[in-house]
């Protein structure tokens, strides 16, 4: 196929960022095909930068001024002289006037046709085709209404609980779940604010919300020779906020008839409709296993590796293929399901805070080793800043076997040894999901990490034997190597005192290692050396020997067993990272980013870094617990702050526009005596 292609296009400009830009870039590199990346200000560095032939800034770090910019990513292809665009997933990838300007540059755009993205990415569009094609869909109202007292109305008629979703996007950007009436007007206003900063597009609908579905989605193509098809199903329950983590290809107990049923309903959706390229139609599963359209993407899912791993192909490839006029590489009756595949999706993030968006350095990145059974996609590389302007997924995590269970296994495996430090991040998490005897069992729907919250989040407040003996090793071969680089500078390197072989006047020297973990002080007695250390935990105690390999790798020998872990230090904190946990440490000297500074019940501070992008009280003014003061804005997402408990506004310490960091002091209240939680 790559010398089919070879020559269709000379020059693409990839309008994206992150990981999707750099998948892109490897299979064009592979094809023989030249790339252009685009950048903000805040990507100058960025790994899909590095690894395009030539990149372009467009513009300064926040995307309406440079990714979502239409003209500005056209003039980086003419200047570059490009002869295609592919949009990845996300910003424009799904905005037809976008579809519509690379055609009028003569320029190939690598999607759907702007008719097909205008049509298939209207929620309200795709839902008449649906139910003109015989589907199921849920009730829902997707006119462009303005008037709220009519879409209250529509409310009512649909019936509470109801989901708000964007019009013109995925990806679970802008979704609200509206419990009743009054939180309406509320949800409205945060969920157009997201949907325009993630899609340049405000517009909403309103649909029936099914509590804890399945989400199951089919893969479709089109080329422009008439044929169309689908590469079966992924099952895409497992989420938080509206956003996938960890998705599967097959869906786990599918039958053979319900899977063609479900391929053949994706396929009459987008029938007729003149589409090309890849689409992704979606389904809801209710307990009964009925299913219901959802919507159609009108591009590339991030979930696309899982179907590239069952069914062999590489489905960027396709797109390319296909935008080039070219026919599709194979029938329908050719493509086969092999086995099963996993994904998972690292962001930075804090599952223990409410999957917070996360920002700041990441400090040390060792991805596991590629095979045949496992692929990772990365956007970012150790040293990079992680920034609060875009999403924060920083990789993908694929895995293949020739079973769910055996690629269950190969799935925690690898995110046992996918090492990445700094920045908080959900590793954890998803080797805790992995494990869990509810996703080994196949119970799996949108209410996962709800109901199975005690097993996905265990009583972490003490670090666990392990974790501690390596964080005693990892300073004692920190020491070691600061003083044989001591010995190696001393003017006496003979003297007994510049040993380092763990000599001491009057004998055997036993030392204390002093750590800091939740609020509490560690003790750690250490006794032997150079090589071999005895580290009494407690009433326990183990022997451990090691060496740093690279910078942030340690191989660890404790009581015999071989133990790879991360091992990172920033300032006074040492991050420890093996056998899916991390534990992060602070040395003598005071805490270091461990629990926050005290603060006065009436304090409010940021959870996050973010952007203040309303205020919604006035200094004086009294309010109710649970009263809205202020709105932040990061990653692409809103976070409410929100009164602790009834009180008066006694100071107002930030602006709208105002960029604070974790940490800071947003606001005071004057709480009565009683009333702070």
């Amino acid at each position: 196929m790559g010398q089919e292609l070879k020559g269709m296009f000379t020059r693409v400009l990839v309008a994206n960022r992150g990981e999707i830009a750099c998948r892109v870039i490897r299979t064009a590199r592979r094809l023989g095909i030249a790339t252009v990346a685009v950048y903000s200000d805040a990507d100058a560095d960025a790994l899909h930068v590095a690894m395009a032939d030539e990149a372009v800034r467009i513009g300064p770090a926040p995307a309406r001024e440079s990714y979502l910019c239409i003209e500005r990513v056209l003039e980086a292809a003419e200047r570059t002289r490009c002869d295609a665009i592919h949009p990845g997933y996300g910003f424009l990838a799904e905005n037809a006037d976008f579809a519509r300007a690379v055609g009028k540059r003569h320029i190939t755009f690598i999607g759907p046709p702007p008719e097909a993205i205008r049509a298939m990415g209207s929620k309200s569009e795709a839902r008449r085709r649906a139910e003109a094609a015989g589907v199921p869909v849920l009730p829902g109202f997707h006119e462009d209404e303005r008037d709220p007292a009519k879409i209250r109305e529509a409310a009512g008629s649909i019936g509470y609980p109801l989901l708000l979703k964007p019009s013109a996007g995925g990806g679970g950007k802008g979704m609200k779940v509206v419990e009743e009436e009054k939180d309406l007007p509320a949800a409205l206003e945060s969920a157009r604010r997201e949907a325009a900063s993630s899609f340049g597009d405000d517009r909403l609908i309103l649909e029936k919300y099914l509590r804890d579905p399945r989400h199951i989605e089919v893969q479709v193509f089109a080329d422009d020779h008439g044929a169309l098809l689908h590469l079966f199903e992924r099952d895409c329950s497992i989420q938080r906020r509206y956003q996938k983590i960890i998705e599967e290809a097959p869906a786990p107990g599918l039958d053979a008839a319900q899977r063609r049923d479900l391929g053949e309903a994706a396929l009459r959706i987008v029938a007729g409709v003149g589409y090309r390229g890849a689409g992704t139609v979606e389904f809801l599963f209710d307990a009964d296993r009925n299913f219901y359209f959802m919507e159609m993407n009108t591009r590339l899912q991030v979930e696309h590796r899982v179907t590239e791993m069952v069914t062999g192909q590489d489905l960027v490839e396709w797109q390319f293929l296909v935008a080039s006029g070219a026919p599709l590489p194979c029938r329908q009756e050719e493509i086969t399901l092999r086995g099963h595949a996993i994904e998972a999706r690292i962001y930075a993030e804090d599952p223990r805070r409410g999957f917070q968006p996360a920002s700041g350095p990441l400090l040390h990145l060792r991805p596991p080793e590629e095979s045949t059974h496992l692929r990772v996609d990365l956007g970012v590389r150790a040293g990079e800043e992680i920034r609060i302007e875009y999403d924060p997924l920083l990789a993908k995590l694929i895995v293949w076997d020739r079973t769910r269970e055996a690629a269950r296994r190969r799935l925690e495996k690898a995110l046992d040894e996918f090492h990445l430090t700094g920045v908080a991040n959900n590793l954890d998490f998803l080797a805790a999901v992995a494990g869990s005897p509810a996703y080994r069992q196949e119970r799996v729907d949108t209410g996962f990490i709800r109901r199975e919250e005690k097993e996905l989040f265990p009583d972490r407040s003490s670090a666990p034997p392990r974790i501690l003996a390596l964080a005693a090793l990892a300073v004692l071969l920190r020491r070691a190597e600061k003083a044989a680089d001591a010995a190696a500078r001393s003017s006496d390197p003979h003297s007994p005192w510049h040993l380092t072989d763990g000599w001491r006047a009057g004998g055997e020297h036993a030392r204390m290692i002093e750590l800091h973990r939740a609020g509490k002080d560690i003790p750690i007695r250490v006794q032997g050396g150079p090589e071999t250390f005895r580290i009494e935990l407690g009433k326990a105690s183990v022997t451990a020997r090691g060496r740093f390999v690279s910078t942030g790798e340690m191989v660890a020998e404790i009581d015999g067993h071989r133990v790879a872990s991360a091992a990172v230090e920033s300032g006074r904190t040492l991050i420890i990272q093996s056998g899916g946990q991390t534990c992060r440490f602070t040395r003598p000297g005071g805490d270091v980013g461990e629990s926050g500074a005290e603060q006065s019940p009436g304090t409010l501070t940021a959870p996050m870094p973010g952007k203040v992008i309303a205020i919604r009280v006035a200094k004086g003014e009294a309010v109710a617990g649970g009263k809205t003061l202020i709105v932040l804005e990061a990653m692409k997402m809103e976070q409410t702050i929100s009164a602790p408990a009834a009180g008066k506004i006694a100071d107002i310490l930030c602006r709208v526009g105002d960029t604070v960091g974790e940490g800071s002091e947003l606001l005071r209240m004057d709480v009565p005596e009683g009333e702070a939680p």
